[in-house]
């Protein structure tokens, strides 16, 4: 099986969290060979921009950030869970049947994987599902929105996961991607205190595992 690149491509006209154009990145020419001999670009870009790992500090007044993240435990197997039956938010009943057990990393594929622009009714994960999965102490979970909730007042989805130290990962690209067992890399930036990282993330399916 190949590696398959989740991640979202960088460019100034891509998709970004309801349509804001200060999350969209600027690219600008900072050099030319004309002028300097060499070609070199200027990146300016809100670090929740594409696919990014949110830390505690983005919802939590006085939670973690960057500093001190061991990049190796990006570097593991994941769950693949096919939730694209659901319309609007994933809840605990929509993943309860689902085998999970501590220290696990979970991957929703939804609906959000084949919107070709900002849909401000992407799928969610509810409450109650942070809740459950807080309570089995996952290690981590991804999805394919660019917010792992949508407007839930006090975001309490960030803050029920990120209390727990539990890892959000936002922004990925799972279209081609099907339900099963994975291994992912996905390393981030190294940038020290901040609460949130961009990430390049790949998956390669493991033969013969279901979940």
């Amino acid at each position: 099986m190949k590696w398959q690149d989740v991640s979202m491509r960088i460019h100034p006209s891509m998709m970004v969290y309801k349509n804001k154009d200060e999350k969209k990145p600027k690219l600008q020419t900072s050099a030319t060979f004309e002028k300097n001999g060499v070609y070199e670009t200027d990146l300016t870009m809100n670090l929740h921009t594409g696919t990014h790992i949110d830390f505690p500090k983005h919802s939590l007044e006085n939670g973690q950030t960057s500093n001190g993240f061991d990049p190796a435990t990006m570097i593991r197997k994941v769950k693949v869970f096919d939730l694209t039956n659901v319309y609007k938010a994933i809840t605990k009943e929509d993943i309860e049947l689902f085998t999970i057990g501590e220290d696990d990393f979970l991957i929703f594929k939804t609906r959000n994987s084949y919107d070709q622009e900002f849909n401000f009714e992407f799928v969610y994960l509810a409450q109650d599902a942070a809740e459950y999965l807080s309570n089995k102490k996952i290690a981590g979970v991804g999805i394919d929105g660019l917010g792992i909730e949508r407007n839930q007042e006090g975001h309490p989805t960030h803050k029920t996961l990120l209390k727990q130290g539990i890892i959000i990962l936002e922004g990925l690209q799972l279209q081609e991607i099907a339900h099963g067992l994975y291994d992912m890399i996905c390393l981030p930036l190294k940038i020290d205190d901040v609460e949130a990282l961009p990430v390049r993330a790949l998956l390669k399916r493991i033969d013969k595992k279901t979940v």
